[in-house]
């Protein structure tokens, strides 16, 4: 018996490996995007710090830029720096 395939829709989805569900600065979810960008994304990434925190990157880049000159995890409060 052989079966003919006559038509297929395939669906995905994608979320981001994150501990989290949202960001711990903006509080929105990560599988949404900072209130700054409008689409979710590649546009809108997560990035983590030494500790395995993740953020939204336009979060972190506001917090680390609002510092004083050593900035600190906001979740943790260990001194940031971004994972490599």
């Amino acid at each position: 018996m052989k079966v003919k395939i006559l038509s297929w829709h395939a669906v995905a989805a994608w979320t981001w490996d994150a501990h989290d569900d949202a960001c711990g600065i903006c509080r929105m979810a990560f599988d949404g995007c900072c209130p700054d960008c409008k689409v979710p994304g590649d546009d809108c990434p997560l990035i983590w710090g030494a500790c395995n925190h993740a953020f939204h990157l336009h979060c972190i880049l506001k917090w680390v830029n609002s510092q004083s000159p050593r900035p600190h995890c906001p979740m943790c409060r260990r001194e940031w720096q971004f994972q490599a």
